[in-house]
């Protein structure tokens, strides 16, 4: 199967799609990941750990938006920290759980762009 175009994988993952078809769920709950595509059959769950990277991906999302948001309230607006660190501890707490889904999918998008091993070829016969 050739590769898709970073573009559309990225769009895939912003909408929790198949990285490679883009008409199958990644999740069937909130946390829930599906093991394979419905449409393609494309395997989602690899290897225990396989999803550690993920974890990097939400902790830089989450760290950045902290300090650019500290940054843009305290420095910048002078607000004092008695009013700009309890929100953000709650973002601290809640972002992460609202982005670990999006965290996973960018993932997979990531490796399905760069590793080819483990995509499917046309020649192979589908299920």
């Amino acid at each position: 199967m050739a590769r898709v175009p970073f573009e559309i994988g990225y769009k895939r993952a912003l909408r929790l799609r198949c990285p490679l078809c883009g008409d199958g769920k990644l999740f069937s709950g909130f946390i829930r990941m599906n093991e394979r595509c419905s449409q393609c059959d494309f395997k989602f769950e690899r290897e225990p750990g396989y999803f550690l990277g993920s974890s990097y991906i939400n902790y830089g999302w989450t760290a950045a938006s902290l300090t650019v948001a500290y940054i843009f309230f305290h420095v910048a607006m002078e607000y004092p920290n008695s009013y700009v660190v309890p929100p953000l501890v709650a973002w601290f707490v809640f972002f992460p759980l609202f982005f670990h889904r999006y965290a996973r999918a960018l993932w997979l998008t990531f490796d399905c762009f760069w590793d080819h091993s483990e995509l499917p070829n046309d020649s192979d016969p589908q299920p």
